[in-house]
């Protein structure tokens, strides 16, 4: 009898990480509703504690721009981490289902499906630990500086164009979804976890947009909008926050930025590396049915 095969801890090569990605979105888009949504809530709330530890540690660093950013995008690697490793379903790593539907092995409306029930978790998550942080009162450490920061940040957010939004979410979900397509790759949590970091931590610090950390970032400034210790703190009157509303949140902000998220991952990476690395499979078989 032949030994078995020896167990290989190599890093998948892009060929066979473009068949794991159209394989783990099959088995994403057919997952039952309601593991999808605790799934998706997990991960509102794993960026929401990125997103929360980034507010943290960009508060008053002094290191200068560039490398306030830097450290701040990799305290933000915190929230995909815990995605991947721990296990959670994220809108914007899921636009990577898009493989599998051009290789037809999931239908649009699966597709549309896990797209709008992980989104709206992702929302429910995200706004279930604004509401934690908030009560916790952790804006008000560091003489209310935490919150001047998180106040800032929102601000920043719905006052962007809605092009430039759109653009800021595009090159956002190219680098999140180039995480997950490293992340893949690897055999093992540590090699995980280095190549999430890097692709994460670029796209913070050159200030791209995501919708879900948005979904925590511009929530947790409307309610410190409330607070006048806060809004002293920023050094921003309520004029200066005319911007920062719900309405502003969701049509100024999210709109266009998960518009930017969907092309960026879906087209950008998904769309691409399906026509390098499965069209001609997908092609070969068509071909075979004819004949």
């Amino acid at each position: 009898m032949a030994d078995p095969p020896a167990a290989t801890f190599d890093a998948l090569l892009p060929p066979q990480i473009a068949e794991a990605c159209e394989r783990v979105g099959a088995a994403k888009a057919r997952m039952d509703l309601l593991s999808t949504l605790v799934l998706a809530g997990l991960a509102g709330a794993f960026i929401s504690l990125g997103a929360m530890l980034f507010t943290v540690t960009v508060t008053e660093a002094g290191l200068g721009f560039g490398p306030t950013r830097l450290l701040g995008g990799v305290a933000f690697s915190l929230g995909l981490v815990l995605v991947v490793i721990a296990g959670a379903e994220l809108f914007t790593g899921n636009t990577l289902i898009i493989m599998a539907w051009a290789s037809r092995k999931v239908s649009t409306p699966l597709l549309l499906r896990n797209w709008g029930l992980v989104y709206a978790g992702n929302f429910a998550g995200a706004l279930l630990t604004v509401l934690l942080v908030y009560a916790s009162q952790q804006f008000e450490f560091n003489g209310d500086q935490i919150g001047a920061t998180a106040l800032k940040v929102a601000n920043n957010k719905v006052n962007l164009g809605f092009g430039q939004a759109v653009a800021l979410g595009i090159l956002c979900n190219a680098l999140v979804t180039l995480a997950v397509w490293l992340a893949l790759s690897a055999r093992g949590s540590i090699d995980k976890i280095v190549s999430i970091v890097f692709p994460i931590t670029a796209f913070v610090a050159a200030g791209f947009e995501h919708s879900v950390a948005n979904m925590y970032f511009i929530p947790m400034g409307v309610l410190l909008k409330e607070e006048p210790s806060v809004r002293e703190a920023a050094g921003l009157s309520g004029g200066a926050l005319s911007d920062l509303t719900w309405g502003d949140f969701l049509l100024a902000n999210l709109l266009p930025v998960t518009i930017g998220n969907i092309i960026g991952g879906a087209l950008l990476v998904g769309a691409v590396y399906w026509f390098v690395y499965l069209r001609r499979d997908h092609t070969a078989s068509a071909a075979e049915r004819a004949g």
